[in-house]
């Protein structure tokens, strides 16, 4: 199921002036437009919010501007500068987002999300990075993810009430739409306004001839590219500055042993390249171009740098059955689209010296299996509070110099959140006798406790009392469990004296 974003920048030619200006950019709170030629005609082609507050218009006489807003900063717009800007854009987010990513000139860029928006936690969180890593930069951002560009490109642009469009979503969210939604030329707007169409649902389903034959071929094929009935090939911006390679074939391929086959030599190829330079790959992009103009990609990362093409191959032909190649693939590429210098070391000297296993082989392959997001390590925090003595790292980050105290052993799991037990226990420094969890009622035979463990008043005042009393128990089966009480079994103030399990041992 193709997923594809629309990344909208309303007011991208400003904020780009602003970044580039920097300390003597002027203040947000003063009228800017920036003007250009039109002909004879000097009009507004960007304006800031102040700018349109007080009434200025893109499109509008930028003489009219003035004469209507008397302090208004006028500055010379700069297309060029912004194109370049906005394909400068566009790699940013290759490397951080997706595999396809296509500048839409002048305020937007399309980026193929098909299988990549789980790395980033999923759609709503992806779409959210996007915004929230632009808006630091000082650019401000929307977004909306959905099965078509078209309907992603429409819905971000003409709707505040959506951003995830689903499969079968997509005429409820572009139906109520103005037709200027579909990316109709004006004068194609205005011809059906005369004729009584506002709306994309005006004309969405009525017969395609007449529609043809009056108004030409652009409604229906704007219409067929929201609605999804035809494809709109995104073409992945090009990045000199990255280690690339390249593949044409005379005949279109797509078995899967063919596929495999050239995926070797690429990675044979991109690895020469990598070593003149010293680096190694942290990130592929396999590319696969299809003659029907789709693109098909596959995104590899690594654990460490790596140049090894044995090892990058086997993690590319991995993937190989999400490859839909269609008709056929008559090119492919393979870029390194992260890479850092390769620090190469011996193994040992020799010697006789013990050497440490080498993990990245493995954590490579389940994290491109199984996502990266759920393969980590736990390393500790300072913190008395079981919950926050912990944090997920990388599999292969190092190893940190805190470690947990030995005197009080913690449990092999801990529960996301205490669950409540039914207990009963003399106050206040008794273990319970026995316990009812999930329904099953179990008879303590071994307790040890309490550890006692006080609130951590400097995050929030409502901890500046709390207190828990922590017991390992042991049931008559052997099993062995974590039990802790809120409050001190003598003070109100300090917990309700419920029962909580919070773990279990082994």
């Amino acid at each position: 199921m193709r997923r594809v974003v629309s990344l909208y920048l309303p007011n991208w030619s400003v904020d780009r002036l602003r970044r580039d200006l920097g300390a003597d950019a002027p203040p947000p709170e003063a009228g800017l437009i920036l003007v250009g030629r039109s002909g004879r005609r000097r009009s507004v082609l960007a304006a800031n919010t102040a700018a349109l507050a007080r009434g200025a218009r893109v499109g509008m006489a930028a003489t009219q501007a003035q004469a209507l807003i008397p302090d208004l900063l006028v500055r010379d717009a700069d297309p060029v500068g912004d194109a370049a800007a906005l394909d400068r854009l566009a790699v940013w987010a290759l490397r951080r987002y997706a595999p396809v990513c296509q500048a839409d000139g002048p305020d937007g860029l399309a980026i193929d999300a098909t299988g990549a928006a789980h790395l980033k936690g999923g759609e709503a969180a992806m779409l959210q990075d996007m915004r929230a890593r632009l808006g630091d930069a000082g650019i401000a951002a929307d977004a909306a993810i959905g099965p078509t560009y078209g309907a992603a490109h429409a819905v971000v642009r003409f709707r505040r009430d959506l951003r995830l469009i689903g499969p079968d979503g997509v005429d409820s969210a572009v139906g109520p739409l103005p037709l200027a939604a579909l990316r109709l030329s004006p004068d194609l707007i205005a011809n059906l306004q005369r004729m009584g169409f506002d709306r994309v649902a005006d004309v969405a389903h009525r017969p395609r001839a007449p529609l043809l034959h009056r108004f030409g071929p652009e409604l229906g094929r704007r219409l067929d590219q929201a609605y999804g009935r035809v494809d709109e090939p995104l073409v992945p911006v090009a990045a000199p500055e990255i280690p690339c390679v390249s593949r044409t074939f005379a005949e279109p391929i797509g078995a899967p042993e063919t596929l495999a086959r050239h995926a070797n030599a690429l990675a044979r190829d991109l690895c020469a390249i990598l070593e003149t330079a010293g680096l190694g790959a942290r990130r592929l992009d396999w590319t696969c171009f299809r003659v029907d103009h789709r693109v098909e990609a596959v995104r590899v990362g690594l654990a460490r740098p790596v140049r090894d093409v044995a090892r990058l191959t086997r993690l590319l032909t991995d993937r190989i059955e999400t490859i839909d190649p269609g008709f056929g693939i008559d090119r492919m590429t393979l870029a390194a689209i992260g890479a850092e210098p390769l620090d190469w070391r011996p193994a040992g000297s020799g010697l006789g010296d013990a050497t440490t296993p080498d993990l990245s082989d493995l954590v490579d392959v389940l994290s491109n299996r199984i996502g990266a997001e759920r393969l980590y390590r736990l390393t500790p925090v300072e913190s008395d509070v079981p919950e926050r003595s912990m944090r997920r790292a990388p599999p292969l980050a190092p190893v940190p110099r805190e470690a947990w105290s030995p005197d009080w052993p913690r449990p092999a799991r801990l529960f996301r959140r205490p669950e409540p037990v039914e207990t009963l226990a003399l106050l206040p420094d008794n273990p319970p006798t026995h316990f009812t969890w999930r329904g099953v009622r179990r008879r303590v035979v071994r307790a040890d406790g309490p550890e006692r463990i006080f609130g951590e008043w400097r995050r929030r005042d409502a901890e500046v009392w709390a207190v828990r009393d922590y017991f390992q128990v042991e049931d008559e089966a052997g099993r062995r469990f974590w039990l802790f009480r809120a409050g001190d079994g003598e003070d109100g103030r300090t917990g309700a004296q419920a029962w909580f399990i919070h773990g279990l041992f082994g």
